[in-house]
């Protein structure tokens, strides 16, 4: 019988050791499975090349796992920043976004970055740029959308019937 082999493999490796570090999860995988080489005789050093992981990387993991069993295994929590807007302000500014800028006093249609980021700074006295506001466009659920262009001097009648009968894409039937 013939030895089974994985093809071009040390980029097979590569890929599975950037699946392994991709999330929490995955790492806590990895790391168990190292535990669980340690508890059938590997010693670290083994298990360290055997992964192409650091020696005191699993030399730290096997103490952890002495000391606080399977939750000594989980990565620490990473709470970030603070968000410039409190939960209680972006639930407001979600009540705000639901309505057209027109009824705040602005001119525009419709929101977008630029508007939102001077809005924000009215209200709440926050100063969010123009790229943390289109990300809070999308944070809060909403997607950017970009107004129909309206053709000069044509007959508005004319507009809604050309919206209701041609569809990009699809060929007009005669």
């Amino acid at each position: 019988m013939r030895k089974t082999e994985i093809v071009d493999a040390e980029k097979v490796k590569r890929l599975i050791q950037s699946e392994i570090h991709r999330t929490d999860e995955t790492r806590l995988h990895h790391r168990l499975h190292c535990i669980l080489l340690m508890c059938n005789g590997s010693t670290c050093a083994e298990v360290a090349a055997l992964f192409d992981d650091r020696l005191r990387t699993v030399q730290h993991w096997a103490k952890s796992f002495n000391e606080g069993g399977v939750q000594g295994l989980r990565d620490a929590p990473k709470p970030g920043r603070k968000p410039r807007l409190s939960k209680r302000d972006q639930e407001t500014l979600k009540r705000y976004l639901k309505e057209s800028p027109r009824v705040f006093g602005y001119s525009q249609n419709i929101w977008d970055g630029k508007l939102l980021s001077h809005h924000v700074k009215e209200i709440f006295g926050v100063d969010l740029k123009v790229r943390q506001c289109q990300q809070l466009f999308h944070v809060l659920g909403f997607r950017r959308r970009k107004p129909r262009p309206v053709i000069a001097k044509t007959d508005p009648e004319a507009q809604e019937a050309y919206k209701k009968t041609r569809y990009p894409g699809k060929k007009q039937e005669d």
